[in-house]
């Protein structure tokens, strides 16, 4: 995958910021006609491409037709990311969503990605409940918006931003004009 390459690559930390995407879409979810309706989207090519770009990527990929609000599952992988296995929710989390189709706007639905990734469940609900990274996932979201991030995924290094699925030599440059060297890796 080009991120762990990145970060092999350049040494550099990977770090998760949230962004609010669609935070509009109510907790029972929209189809994705009623997500895009009006923008003249033609559905089954930006799954087509979607489908491709996480093939690139190593990913699987359904044909969803739903999307749903993501904010708690943020709170809770926001929650995954101060622990050793924090990896194993974003991958569960990933796979719930764009594999299954599964609704990450409920609480019972992240439990349950919660316990296939093998981290706390109860640990996991109290976070959930409680809301105890909502503050964190704000200030991602504001960061974001004052880094005029407007899609997912992005990039930032230093004060270049490169948004979108991008190939690899386009994160490259983006190192480079941001003053980040690559690694010199000895045998």
């Amino acid at each position: 995958m080009r991120i762990e390459k990145l970060v092999t690559d350049y040494g550099v930390d990977l770090h998760w910021v949230y962004f609010p995407l669609h935070p509009e879409t109510a907790e029972a979810g929209m189809t994705l006609e009623e997500l895009f309706a009006g923008r003249n989207m033609d559905i089954p090519a930006m799954q087509a491409h979607l489908k491709n770009l996480m093939e690139q990527e190593g990913l699987s990929f359904s044909d969803r037709t739903m999307t749903f609000n993501s904010r708690l599952a943020q709170e809770l992988a926001k929650w995954a990311d101060g622990l050793p296995e924090g990896k194993k929710a974003h991958t569960a989390l990933y796979h719930a969503y764009f594999v299954e189709g599964k609704n990450i706007g409920k609480i019972d639905e992240l439990l349950t990605i919660t316990e296939k990734a093998g981290l706390d469940v109860k640990e996991a609900r109290d976070v959930l409940e409680n809301r105890r990274f909502k503050n964190q996932v704000d200030q991602d979201w504001i960061h974001a918006y004052e880094m005029n991030i407007t899609g997912v995924p992005a990039f930032v290094a230093g004060q270049f931003i490169v948004s979108g699925a991008q190939p690899y030599k386009t994160l490259e440059r983006m190192m480079q004009h941001a003053g980040i060297s690559k690694r010199v890796h000895t045998l």
